[in-house]
């Protein structure tokens, strides 16, 4: 098996995994709890997604790898960290603004995912060297997309969660 093959193995692998988990034992246990509960978990996969920005220190990655794709990447995945954590102080605060401010965290940051996967297969990432970068491609980001999907199936059926906001 060549390492392309290796790299979109690893990627299924993993969501099908990540799948898996949140049907038998995440789920069913958001459900318990109410909507702010429910999307804080959720929300704090997202913070460590400062992590992409080690695709701009030197000699992390292939130098061939185009420049505005590590730029795009890193600096997305940044924006998107700092409006998770954003929507977490926000729900855990009660604020007003705070399901909006989920919707604006997921909707960019699923944008941003949605782009750095074009850009996966527009320069055919697993063709360069990724050294450690390669377990953010094929662990971390199928948690990052199972999540995505998780709050927005949460933020579009409001009403099925518990009215309560978050007891301190």
């Amino acid at each position: 098996m060549n390492s392309v093959t290796i790299f979109w193995l690893q990627l299924l692998v993993s969501c099908v995994v990540c799948v898996l988990v949140v049907a038998w034992y995440v789920w069913p246990y958001l459900t318990k709890l109410t909507r702010h509960s429910a999307l804080i978990p959720l929300l704090f996969v997202h913070v460590f997604r400062y992590v992409g920005m080690v695709l701009l220190v030197p000699g992390m990655v292939d130098p061939k790898l185009p420049q505005g794709v590590l730029l795009g990447s890193a600096y997305g995945d940044l924006l998107a960290a700092a409006l998770a954590l954003a929507s977490i102080i926000a729900l855990r605060s009660n604020w007003p603004s705070a399901i909006p401010l989920v919707w604006v965290f997921n909707t960019l940051g699923f944008l941003d995912l949605l782009n750095v996967l074009r850009s996966v297969l527009q320069i055919d990432l697993p063709t360069y060297y990724l050294g450690s970068i390669w377990f953010i491609y094929t662990f971390y980001a199928p948690l990052v997309i199972v999540s995505h999907v998780m709050i927005f199936v949460i933020l579009l059926n409001p009403r099925s969660w518990k009215n309560a906001e978050i007891a301190r």
